[in-house]
Order: structure tokens, then C-alpha cells, then sequence
């Protein structure tokens, strides 16, 4: 299925009356960013993606990258889109406009973005790179850098990259081994890298590599990497292209999806080495290297969203169009299997948590917005570090349920799910990497309990909870039937919550490999109630909408009762978790390794 209809209606919901498009457009910066422009953007995004890339999301599987003599080739109709999105100025949309960028707050960009990655995943991990390329250089890269390479790469005319993973380190980036050596005010790259996102093309002119690498005398482990810039062509004074730089792709893997986006092999200096400019100062690059690292993170858990969004839609079409089997209730023989009731509980799953990642994806976009904006500086702290907590929730909760919908998104389809030509199994197979990449789902709830709760005695998430004990005391004063049992749901799963942050917080120092034995159901602990805190304010402002006499009692009422549903269903399992988060170490630790 090549179609996708973005979800603007939601989306408006979630950015003018949940989020609150006044809370961004009236900081520093985003003065003319009003409800009418907002509106002219997602318009135009929708018909772009539903128009120019989502056609290209099936053929571009089909087709795949290739490669041939150390050249890639995107698939059909790759280049011309690229070339049109660049055009657009949609590559520009978030950088700062004294770099030729739009300045658009990330609230903004976080919707555009999800429409790139529902219609044309692969596509989008391009631009994607690009983004966090230009944060990092934006801020450690010399003013020099800066003129050299941050014009061209806003306006999408060259493009960036992240060159983290060697085959013996992964995630390890202690076990870098590429090497850097100093030579005059350049270095020279050499070594191999993998698993490289777009590292080679052929959209753009040029493609800008960072780099991590060694140097000879740097120390041990991760304090002694530092980051580079490597072009593939180097640069002129004038800012015309020159030389070819030594570095080569060497394969692009064969996959399970993405089939479009190459995944590149890179060789660094296979003579002379490749021509390297540090970023910032010797053996910080790890540290420059997480700037790129974050904005990806986000980025990636957006990916679980988008695709869940449109295996969503491929679904419910289908659902609504496949004859079989007669209405348990007596009606006809033969109806559409939306009307069966299992079908029903997978859609309302899915449809329930496409929205509690949406509005909580984009409450997380409001506060990096503020983090990054406000004058006032504890104010910025505050959101930073909200946004901090959040972000590892975001990419490991957001992708794994991504996994999840794109699955059931399989199921509804029955046997014809499993068959390439309906295009249900690209979603699940395009979802799968997403838990992986930038960190897997380990990574992200080890940073969850360690980083962002046990260092800090649980400080911000305790700050969480007494903001989400204000809607509780909400919930509880609004009424019906639908509003009672919201609640019921969201105390239970808040205390669940609460109560598993105090016992981190308690045993981080005494036991901490307990407390990561519960990492990852922890991550998903905190997303579902994090999700269902979202989904309980849409509830209360659909609550009011109502009451107020809206022309759209439809969408208002489907708003309570989505969020009815995720709160029996998704939320309900949040005390089984707090059981495995708090008890569960001791099985899961306790054979010895012959044992398993």
C-alpha cells in the first residue's frame, strides 16, 4: 500500500490544545511562528509526503540500494525527491536562519518529521543524519568550519553523517580503533567503519563524515576518542569541491528492511589516509559525539511512531474492505472483519498507542524547545531536564511498541500480512532496526536508571510525579463513567510508577545490577503511564470541548474513549511490571551461565 493520508487532525489536537503551540511561539526566537503558519506547514508537508515520497516507500524496498564499485545507487525516484525535498526547504526546517535554517521549533519540525518517516522511512533517515551532523558542528565547530560546511549542508545541498561502530567495538565505543595522527593543521583518518546510514550515495554532491578516532598518544577508553570532520570531496577556499578525500565504501549490507536507505561500509586512508579536521578539542569526542547522538534518539523514536502510524492506516483499510465470516450478532453473513471484536481490540490498541506516543513525543519537543529558548534559566533547566529523562523513553518505549503495532498491523491481515505484496511485512520489517540502532532498548533504560534516575536519587522523576498527581487530582473531580475508570487506572499505574522510581533510587548503590535487571521493564513502565498521563489530559480537554457544545463531538468523544481503552489495556499492566522491576532480579540473575 503506497498511500498515507497524514494524520492532521490528531496532530492539530496534540500541537494547539494538549501541547499548546502559545507555550513555544512566544519564546525568544519563535515570534513569528503562529497557528496559520503552523498550519500552512503541516498542509504542505502532508501533500508533499503523501504526493512525493510515500509513492516511492514500496518500490524502494523492492528495489533497494547498490552497489557498484564502490558507488551507491538509491533507487528510482530517490534522487528526484530528494532533490525536490531539498528544494522545499525542508531540510533547512529546524537549523538556526543565521545558517541559511528556518529556526522552526522543534514542536513543529517533531510533526513534520513524523509525516518523512510514515510515508518513506528509508528516505527519511537521510535528512536525519544530516540534522544531527549540523547540531554537532553548530555547537563545537570552528566559525570556520561552521562557513565551510553548515551553508550547504542546511540547505540539503551536501549531507552529513555519524561514523561511530567498528566490526569489534558496537556499541562499545571503548574498542574504537580507527586512528587519527596529527599532520600539520589537519589529521590523517585511518581505519574501517560500519553499519554507516547513507555514508555513501548518490543524492547530493557531497557527504560530510564525522568521525570518531584516536589518537597516538590519547588516553585509554572512551576519554581518549576524538571527533572529526572527513569529507568525501575536501573543500576549496572558495567552498568549490576538490580532491576526492581517501575515504571509500567498501559494501552496503544486505538487510532485513530499509531496503532504500544504504547502510555503508566505510574505509578510512587506505594509502596516504584520509584528510580529518577535529571538532572542538582532542579526546572530547564522545562528548560532541552525543549532541548527534540525542537528536537521534528522538529522531529514532519518532521512527516507532510513524511506522505504527501507517501500518495503522494500511490495517484499517484493509480491515474495512476484507469480507469474512458473519456478524456475531446476528447480522449477515459475510462482513467487513472490522466489525469482528478481536479485530476492533487490535486496531483500538493500535490507534490508542499512536496517540499516547504522539502527544508524549511532542510534550517532549515543547520542552526541549523551552530547554533551549527561555530566558529564564531555571526554567531551562527544569525542561532539560525533563527532556533528559524522557528522550531514552521516547527511542526505546516508542520503537519497541512501534515493533508491536507493525506486528498486529501483520495480524489483522491474516495470511495475506505475510505476504510481500500487501506491504504489511515492510512495516514490521522496516520497525525491527529501530529498537537496535542508536542504542538498543538496553542502552536506553541502562542510561534510564543509571544516568537519568539512580545518580540523581531520582530527583527529576519524582518532579514527574507530583506534576502527574496534578491531573490525577483532575481525573477525580471529572465526571462519567468513562472519567472514573481513566482514573482508577492512571493512580494505579502512577502509584506503580512512583513506587518502583523510590526503590532505584533506594537500591541503585546497593545492588545495581538488580536494578538493571529491570531496566528495560522499567523503560516500559515509564512510558505507558508517561503515555497514559497524555492520554488522561486529552480525555479531560476532550471532556470540556464537549461540554462546551463543539461542532466535532465525533473527534471529542473518540478522544475518551481511545483513552479509556488505553488505560484498561495498556496502563492495566503497569502493577505486573512494578512485580518484575522490584522482584524480578533474582530470577533472572540466578542460574549460572551452563544452566541457560
Amino acid at each position: 500500500m503506497n498511500q498515507y493520508t497524514a494524520p492532521l487532525r490528531d496532530m492539530r489536537f496534540v500541537l494547539k490544545e494538549l501541547v499548546g503551540l502559545e507555550k513555544v511561539s512566544g519564546l525568544p526566537g519563535c515570534e513569528e511562528v503562529n497557528a496559520e503558519l503552523v498550519d500552512q506547514i503541516l498542509d504542505e508537508s502532508a501533500r508533499f509526503c503523501a504526493e512525493v515520497i510515500a509513492p516511492l516507500n514500496r518500490t524502494g524496498d523492492a528495489e533497494g540500494s547498490r552497489w557498484e564499485d564502490g558507488k551507491v545507487f538509491t533507487p528510482k525516484g530517490f534522487k528526484d525527491a530528494y532533490r525536490q525535498f531539498a528544494e522545499g526547504g525542508w531540510n533547512a526546517l529546524q537549523s538556526p536562519p543565521e545558517h541559511g535554517g528556518q529556526g522552526l521549533p522543534k514542536l513543529v519540525a517533531t510533526l513534520v518529521m513524523e509525516m518523512w518517516k510514515s510515508s518513506n522511512m528509508a528516505f527519511s533517515l537521510c535528512p536525519m543524519l544530516t540534522t544531527g551532523a549540523i547540531e554537532a558542528l553548530i555547537l563545537r565547530g570552528t566559525d570556520a568550519q561552521k562557513k565551510t560546511y553548515l551553508p550547504k549542508m542546511v540547505d540539503g545541498t551536501w549531507t552529513g553523517t555519524m561514523n561511530l561502530t567498528e566490526s569489534q567495538a558496537g556499541s562499545d565505543l571503548a574498542l574504537v580503533r580507527t586512528r587519527a595522527d596529527r599532520e600539520g593543521d589537519h589529521y590523517r583518518i585511518r581505519g574501517q567503519k560500519i553499519f554507516i546510514t547513507y555514508g555513501e550515495h548518490d543524492l547530493t554532491e557531497n557527504i560530510i563524515h564525522l568521525v570518531l578516532a584516536r589518537l597516538p598518544d590519547a588516553p585509554p577508553g572512551v576519554r581518549g576518542i576524538s571527533l572529526f570532520i572527513v569529507p568525501k570531496f575536501l573543500v576549496n577556499a572558495d567552498g568549490s569541491l576538490g580532491a576526492r578525500n581517501e575515504v571509500h565504501c567498501a559494501s552496503i549490507e544486505h538487510k532485513l528492511g530499509i531496503h532504500a536507505s544504504p547502510t555503508a561500509v566505510l574505509v578510512y586512508g587506505e594509502k596516504d589516509g584520509a584528510i580529518g579536521y577535529l571538532v572542538g578539542e582532542e579526546n572530547r569526542g564522545l562528548e560532541y559525539m552525543f549532541i548527534m547522538m540525542n537528536a537521534a534518539r528522538f529522531a529514532v523514536g519518532l521512527e516507532g511512531l510513524a511506522i505504527a502510524d501507517r501500518a495503522y492506516q494500511q490495517a484499517l483499510g484493509y480491515a474495512r474492505e476484507r469480507i469474512q465470516s458473519r456478524d456475531l450478532g446476528g447480522g449477515p453473513q459475510s462482513v467487513p472483519i472490522v466489525r469482528h471484536p478481536d479485530v476492533r481490540r487490535m486496531l483500538m490498541g493500535m490507534k490508542a498507542n499512536i496517540e499516547a506516543m504522539r502527544a508524549l513525543g511532542c510534550t517532549v519537543a515543547a520542552s526541549m524547545d523551552i530547554a533551549h529558548r527561555h530566558p529564564d534559566k531555571a526554567e531551562r533547566q527544569k525542561h532539560q531536564a525533563f527532556a533528559d529523562l524522557m528522550i531514552p523513553v521516547v527511542k526505546g518505549w516508542f520503537t519497541e511498541t512501534g515493533v508491536e503495532v507493525a506486528s498486529t498491523g501483520v495480524q489483522i491481515h491474516g495470511g495475506m500480512g505475510y505476504i510481500e505484496e500487501t506491504g504489511a511485512a515492510q512495516h514490521l520489517r522496516d520497525a525491527r532496526i529501530t529498537t537496535i540502532y542508536e542504542g538498543t532498548t538496553a542502552i536506553q533504560s541502562n542510561d534510564l536508571v543509571g544516568r537519568k534516575l539512580g545518580r540523581e536519587g531520582g530527583v527529576t522523576a519524582k518532579a514527574l510525579v507530583h506534576e502527574m498527581r496534578q491531573t490525577e487530582a483532575a481525573l477525580a473531580k471529572a465526571q462519567g463513567e468513562d472519567m472514573v475508570a481513566i482514573k482508577a487506572a492512571f493512580s494505579a499505574g502512577l502509584t506503580a510508577f512512583a513506587d518502583c522510581v523510590d526503590w532505584i533510587a533506594a537500591n541503585f548503590d546497593k545492588d545495581v545490577k538488580a536494578v538493571h535487571a529491570g531496566s528495560v521493564p522499567f523503560l516500559k513502565l515509564t512510558g505507558i503511564v508517561a503515555g497514559g498521563w497524555q492520554m488522561a489530559r486529552a480525555a479531560l480537554i476532550a471532556q470540556q470541548q464537549l461540554a462546551r457544545g463543539t461542532d466535532e463531538r465525533a473527534f471529542y468523544e473518540g478522544k475518551i474513549v481511545t483513552a479509556r481503552y488505553f488505560s484498561e489495556h495498556v496502563l492495566s499492566q503497569a502493577g505486573g511490571l512494578r512485580t518484575a522491576i522490584m522482584l524480578g532480579s533474582r530470577a533472572v540473575l540466578a542460574l549460572a551461565e551452563e544452566q541457560l
